[in-house]
């Protein structure tokens, strides 16, 4: 059992022979209302989102996710949740759902007023359990504005808690109640439902990318082992099977399966990560790390499972050990004869692939965001590193010397790039004395007025530049595919043409001590690249360059990708670009309603031009929403029926236990009279005491049950279908 302050080493040690993750519990394992904490009101949030999320950009609609995973990855990091499930729905809102212990339900008293736990948690800033280590010993969400800050930019959030043998229910929109939290029935399942669907007057960003989501939900399953997590995309199905795009995230090694996946299609130094942990006065660290024969570094660090993007001092502390160790140990092995100076920082990490994670109580960190750490443990981590990265040396003087030798090739790469850079430098070809050839520059001299485009090949800079506007758009072609940076080294890099002739244009110099961001000599660079393979793989290496060489461009949002059209569409002379299949779709349904007239049935209005167009789209989502409802309840005729009932409320559903409402015995009455048609092996409505509400089932020919329910009712394809249906009719 955990104490207060740390976990026993027998704990970690048992935690390890039964392959499961040490579970960090709280002082006393109590989570009641008595454990929430209130510090203050949240009216800011809607005005100013960004100094909450980062942005009301991309980055700061993913956050949101993000806030609601946290808590529940904190109740994982306790010891009372190992799965989590989120699912991207065709609206693009999230339900999160996780099986702790359900948040509080019972009442606390606010501002004179009894208030239930779970809306002050959801309603409040700086409410939460995480402010003391009773509740939870560490976590990601100590500044306490996560769940509130999500509720307050949702145009709508569900809350479903499942605690203590009921269910509870609860709505909001805009962070403010929409009824009360209510017992809705009897479970035996524990947890929490959060759904919710981003403000769109908020952001203007409001699509999901599953891809983001996947990365960030793929590294808390590496950070915590044995956590399962499963993120289910419903936008988008499998071709094969028709069920919605899922991911499944468990890993039982932790780290290091987290080193093996970001070296995978790589050669490593040595085949198995070094990894080490420990817990030092209440901070468990937690250090993987292998090296391959790159060039690059990779290195990510973690505090309480949020990914620090800016370091920190745990990452600050990692480095200092590293360098020092591995010189310490060089010397030893007599591996220094040659080698005038101490390595630096940049040799040691030459194609390290590294994860820090520390987990602690009350962590300190830089803004809501959380991208660096504060708390002052980089000495804890300098001397646990020294300590046991010195004892592995000791222990596999092989893999140490492989090591070592791979940063002492580092250090003369690093002194011969000097001196090419030196020697370039005095030519005159990187001090922007005088610009490529190639280059056709533009005349305005204001750089935050200039674009540049890198295209591909002569004969794509030859058409850029018949199009381009001479006064602020400058075309610079490259000739072929650059240089993969990402596997060469830096004296080789400066020694290629295309890339010396970049770093020219571009006018910033290159190196840490000769970058200048400040001199860049256009405030857009856009890379311009054909829409196929080589256009794709070019395009890749160019940004590889900025990424490695010139990342604090991208930084400052100077590096720009130029869309090339998806469609082009002909008629006559006239020609039209298409930028994506939306907009293709839009585009030829209009033109085939030009000069058309539908009539249906007689004396009925007729439809034409701009009407028609509109009932063509309208005919087509509603078809698409069809569709995805079909693949919930596999059955085109049961589907039929919905939309005309108008299942839209959810008083439809509700009644008492013995008698179900009018429209679910209508429903049933439907289902039964297409019972031997479609071959159903039962047809019922029964009453769900988890909910209290009505809901009917049927049992396809293949022995399949499927329920027709408010959950069903309540989904974004259902509500978009009756929709649809309605503006039809």
């Amino acid at each position: 059992m955990a104490t207060k302050e740390t976990l026993s080493a027998t704990a970690i040690a048992e935690a390890k022979t039964k392959n499961e993750r040490p579970a960090v519990l709280a002082g006393n394992g109590d989570y009641t209302a008595d454990s929430i904490k209130v510090l203050g009101g949240m009216e800011a949030v809607r005005k100013r989102p960004a100094m909450y999320i980062g942005s009301t950009g991309e980055l700061g609609l993913h956050h949101l996710v993000y806030e609601v995973v946290d808590n529940s990855v904190d109740e994982a990091l306790a010891g009372y949740a190992d799965k989590i499930e989120a699912t991207i729905h065709i609206d693009n809102s999230i339900t999160v759902v996780d099986n702790g212990r359900g948040i509080p339900v019972d009442s606390m008293e606010v501002d004179g007023e009894k208030v239930p736990a779970a809306e002050v948690v959801m309603t409040k800033l700086h409410a939460g359990g995480k402010f003391d280590t009773s509740s939870y010993k560490v976590s990601g969400g100590l500044h306490g504005v996560g769940v509130s800050v999500v509720n307050a930019l949702s145009e709508e959030l569900d809350l479903e808690i499942w605690r203590d043998g009921f269910t509870w229910e609860q709505t909001y929109s805009k962070g403010e109640a929409t009824s009360k939290l209510k017992k809705a029935g009897a479970t035996k399942k524990r947890g929490t439902k959060v759904h919710f669907l981003p403000d769109k007057s908020i952001f203007t960003a409001t699509e999901f990318n599953f891809d983001t989501l996947a990365q960030r939900l793929r590294e808390l399953a590496f950070l915590n082992k044995g956590l399962l997590i499963t993120l289910t995309d419903e936008r988008t199905t499998d071709p094969k099977t028709g069920e919605p795009k899922t991911a499944e995230f468990k890993y039982n090694g932790g780290i290091a399966e987290f080193i093996k996946h970001l070296n995978r299609g790589k050669q490593v130094l040595h085949d198995k990560p070094i990894y080490m942990e420990a817990d030092r006065n209440g901070v468990v660290m937690e250090i993987g790390l292998q090296y391959n024969d790159g060039y690059s570094e990779s290195v990510f660090s973690f505090a309480n499972n949020i990914n620090t993007v800016d370091g920190g001092s745990h990452l600050s502390g990692f480095r200092t050990a590293l360098t020092r160790t591995i010189n310490y140990a060089g010397q030893q092995m007599g591996l220094f004869k040659d080698v005038k100076e101490n390595l630096t920082g940049d040799d040691v990490r030459e194609g390290l692939v590294a994860v820090i994670s520390v987990k602690l109580p009350q962590p300190q960190f830089e803004g809501q965001t959380k991208g660096k750490l504060n708390s002052d443990i980089a000495g804890v981590v300098t001397a646990f590193l020294n300590e046991r990265l010195g004892a592995y040396f000791e222990q596999n003087p092989t893999v140490g010397r492989k090591i070592i030798n791979k940063a002492i090739e580092a250090a003369r790469a690093r002194e011969a790039a000097r001196k090419a850079r030196d020697l370039t430098r005095r030519k005159g070809a990187l001090d922007g004395g005088g610009l490529p050839g190639k280059l056709a520059d533009c005349s305005e001299r204001q750089p935050e007025r200039c674009e540049l485009f890198l295209v591909e090949g002569e004969s794509a800079g030859g058409t850029a530049k018949q199009g381009r506007d001479r006064r602020f758009q400058a075309i610079l072609p490259l000739k072929g595919k650059i240089l993969n940076v990402e596997k060469a080294r830096y004296d080789k890099m400066l020694g290629h043409e295309e890339i010396r002739a970049m770093i020219t244009a571009l006018g910033t110099g290159i190196s840490k001590e000769d970058f200048d961001a400040s001199k860049l000599r256009y405030g857009k660079v856009i890379l311009m690249t054909d829409a196929d393979v080589d256009g794709s793989h070019i395009r890749t290496l160019l940004l590889t360059f900025f990424f490695r060489h010139m990342q604090e461009l991208i930084k400052r949002g100077n590096v720009f990708i130029a869309q090339p059209p998806l469609y082009s569409i002909k008629k006559g002379k006239a020609q039209q670009y298409i930028k994506d299949d939306r907009e293709f779709v839009k585009v030829m349904v209009k033109r085939a309603a030009e000069g058309l007239i539908v009539r249906y049935g007689e004396g009925a209005a007729k439809l034409e031009g701009a009407s028609l167009a509109r009932f063509i789209t309208v005919l087509k989502e509603y078809l698409d929403f069809f569709d995805k409802v079909v693949k919930r309840l596999r059955d085109e005729r049961v589907t039929e029926l919905l939309p005309k009932l108008d299942l839209s409320k959810r008083a439809d559903f509700e009644g008492d236990k013995k008698t179900a409402p009018k429209k679910i015995e209508k429903l049933e009455r439907e289902l039964k009279k297409l019972q031997k048609e479609r071959n159903f092996k039962s047809v019922e409505s029964r009453f769900d005491e988890e909910h209290n509400l009505w809901e009917v089932s049927f049992v396809n020919s293949q022995g399949a049950e499927h329920v027709i329910s408010w959950e069903l009712a309540s989904t974004p394809e259902y509500r978009q279908l009756l929709s649809k249906f309605k503006q039809i009719e």
